[in-house]
């Protein structure tokens, strides 16, 4: 399959779909689309590289560290961004 023959990504299916992504959680095909749709637009690469900056940085946070309430808050926050 070659990339003009892929069904295009728009930006907001690829934030959907970032961390599947960041996980190697996706099908091949959206795997490919997801690249194509990287290689045309460079928001969601700089918004991809963000990403795993987040993943490297709260990676290395104990998860004690996180009190009750700011791990509410960052639960609401995400639950409500992509939409």
């Amino acid at each position: 399959m070659t990339h003009d023959t892929l069904a295009e990504m728009p930006c907001r299916e690829l934030v959907e779909l970032v961390t599947d992504y960041v996980e190697n959680r996706l099908s091949p095909l959206d795997r490919a689309r997801f690249e194509a749709h990287l290689a045309e637009c460079g928001q969601c690469t700089t918004y991809l590289e963000q990403m795993r900056q987040t993943i490297r940085t709260l990676g290395r946070l104990p998860l004690e560290s996180l009190s009750l309430e700011a791990a509410s808050a960052l639960a609401a926050a995400f639950r409500d961004w992509a939409h």
